[in-house]
């Protein structure tokens, strides 16, 4: 059987495999000299603007969506899949013994596709900048990293585009394997070592448990492909009719089973939840669970959320930006096309489990944000508390649900990837993720802090951050249509509780720090020494004698920020300025990011169905 390729479906996850590649090479050959790092970093950006516009006139081309890696078409299905197995079916319009109408294809790039492919180039452009600075001054080998951030990249775009089991468990991997091993890039960090371990072992329970889930699907339909693997389980479903007090197994006319239930009707008894399922071997109920629970591994959800905040605060921060946006964004995609495309007739037995799920991983996550001080283990459980809001509308049985859930996920990214920009800028300068670090903030840099204030502002839902508040109100909404008023009460009284920490965070960017008063210090020759030295902190002057001498006065002192001041001119070594021109380059990649992260948060508050416009009206598209 030979399979014709369409280049162009395949062009994104293409091309940013052939620049890590590229990468890799040129790391190899290119001199050790201080501009091999920054090239290799604007190639790997390049790359990724690339691949981004390729998927942007995907999205704005017209016509039916693009296939490739297609079965073709009236190739028969399995005549049994197993022991015990349902009966083989195919595609929409498949025929007797299961031979398939139409093609069932392994890649498809519709609107779901460029939506979530999209944001990950998006975020992905977010990330490699954080990495330039990241590795301007560091030992972690530059090459190695870009390759495995753009096979992270090359696995998120790929995700959304699989249509069957087998593809969209590599492209889970593809996203997953390489994020531990970035973690561990930075080496002689016993920190970021357990951070790599866990997520080693978090990552392969969960590829464990779902695979498990996956042969189990395969098992009992005998196919891969998303779409036979609905119509099978859509096929064995019963349509109970009680008016007519019968029970049709099947769609299609010739091959209804009916059976007649007696003369008085289906009792209420009989048509109990228990029994709509009955016709469905149990196993298939225990693969759809297991398949959810490899998922909530993935996206972070209670009870398998513990991993998060470790691997966040011992990771570096551009992989911890990863990891909140990215690989959820890719865990999210897939679980959509799982539950929504493959099993959306078993939403009676997923729906609860995923209502559940949700209400408790946002109470865990905002419970356990509360009590942090820590920057970067507050935004984890953040966002871990916001991939419950995620779930939320997919607890409900609404044809609307996933269109909100997708909406809810492209405004948290958008925020978070803005909040992980300042708290690296912060860091970096700082050298410390604590909260209180942030004090007074928006006085030393009026522009970082800023913008935080917003990225805090818009994750809480409260104006001017109108982005997150329109988020909310559409989970909501639906919520509500879809009959989950508990839920939508949970929802509200977490997001009240998200509040706190929240504004908590804005509220010492705004608070000014301590005033410290510069004190002349004098030498016993009389001659000033011009060192600020800030009264009553311990620096060791005696105060009223006038002759306390600093060690190393006019030598550079730290600043209000905790960043180190120019140099006086008297003691301006040879390589100052070559310092200050490095300094530049770290700061400006993280200046572009905080920039690009803004701009887009101001064009959703501004005009927040904007999000909504990208967003797929069903899945999956006609045509």
């Amino acid at each position: 059987m030979i399979q014709s390729i369409d280049y162009y479906a395949v062009a994104a996850p293409l091309i940013l495999a052939l620049t890590g590649g590229l990468v890799l090479i040129l790391d190899a050959f290119l001199p050790r000299r201080a501009y091999a790092r920054p090239l290799l970093g604007v190639i790997t950006l390049a790359g990724v603007l690339v691949a981004l516009g390729v998927v942007v006139t995907q999205a704005l081309r017209d016509g039916a969506a693009l296939r490739t890696f297609c079965v073709p078409e009236g190739l028969a299905g399995p005549t049994r899949a197993g022991l015990g197995a349902l009966p083989a079916g195919g595609g929409p319009e498949a025929g007797a013994a299961g031979a398939v109408a139409g093609p069932s294809c392994s890649f498809v790039v519709d609107d779901f596709t460029t939506v979530f492919a999209g944001l990950a180039l998006l975020a992905g452009v977010v990330v490699v900048l954080l990495s330039m600075a990241e590795l301007s001054h560091t030992d972690i080998p530059v090459g190695e990293w870009y390759f495995l951030l753009l096979c992270t990249l090359a696995g998120a775009v790929a995700l959304p585009a699989a249509r069957d089991l087998v593809m969209l468990v590599v492209a889970l991997e593809l996203v997953s394997l390489p994020v531990f091993a970035l973690t561990a890039l930075r080496r002689y960090d016993g920190r970021a070592s357990e951070a790599a371990v866990k997520l080693f072992l978090v990552s392969v329970v969960s590829t464990a448990v779902m695979l498990f889930g996956v042969s189990l699907l395969y098992g009992m339909t005998g196919t891969v492909y998303l779409d036979r693997l609905a119509h099978t389980l859509a096929e064995a479903v019963p349509a109970i009719d009680t008016a007519a007090g019968r029970v049709s197994v099947g769609s299609r006319g010739a091959e209804q089973v009916t059976a007649q239930m007696g003369d008085q009707g289906i009792s209420s008894a009989y048509t109990s939840s228990l029994q709509i399922t009955h016709d469905l071997p149990p196993v298939v109920t225990v693969a759809v669970v297991l398949v959810l629970a490899g998922f909530a591994f993935k996206v972070a959800a209670v009870p398998f959320h513990a991993w998060a905040a470790d691997v966040y605060q011992g990771a570096p921060v551009p992989v911890a930006a990863l990891l909140s946006v990215i690989s959820k964004a890719a865990g999210f995609a897939g679980l959509i096309l799982v539950l929504v495309a493959a099993l959306g007739s078993q939403a009676p037995v997923w729906a609860p489990i995923v209502a559940i799920i949700a209400a408790l991983t946002m109470t865990v996550g905002n419970l356990l944000a509360l009590r942090q001080r820590n920057a970067v283990r507050l935004l984890a459980w953040s966002s871990v508390a916001q991939s419950g809001y995620i779930l939320a509308p997919l607890g409900v049985l609404s044809g609307e649900a996933m269109r909100a859930s997708i909406a809810y996920l492209i405004f948290y990214a958008v925020m978070n990837l803005g909040a992980f920009t300042v708290v690296m800028l912060v860091a970096r300068r700082n050298g410390g993720t604590e909260i209180d670090d942030y004090r007074g903030l928006v006085f030393r840099n009026p522009l970082a802090g800023l913008a935080l204030a917003f990225f805090l502002i818009c994750l809480a839902g409260l104006p001017p951050g109108l982005a997150g508040l329109f988020a909310k109100i559409v989970v909501f909404r639906e919520i509500v249509d879809g009959g989950g008023a508990w839920l939508a009460v949970v929802m509200a009284v977490n997001t009240v509780i998200g509040l706190y920490y929240y504004v908590a965070w804005t509220m010492r960017i705004f608070t000014p720090v301590q005033v410290t008063s510069p004190v002349q210090v004098t030498s016993p020759a009389g001659v000033p020494s011009g060192a600020d030295v800030t009264s009553g902190a311990g620096t060791g002057v005696t105060s009223g004698a006038g002759t306390g001498v600093v060690p190393g006065a006019g030598t550079g002192v730290t600043s209000a920020d905790g960043g180190d001041e120019p140099a006086r001119a008297g003691d301006e070594g040879p390589d100052a300025a070559s310092r200050r021109g490095r300094v530049r380059g770290e700061w400006l990649p993280v200046g572009v990011a905080i920039a690009l992260a803004g701009v887009v948060a101001v064009a959703f508050s501004v005009a927040p169905q904007l999000a909504l416009d990208l967003v797929p009206t069903a899945f999956p598209p006609p045509g």
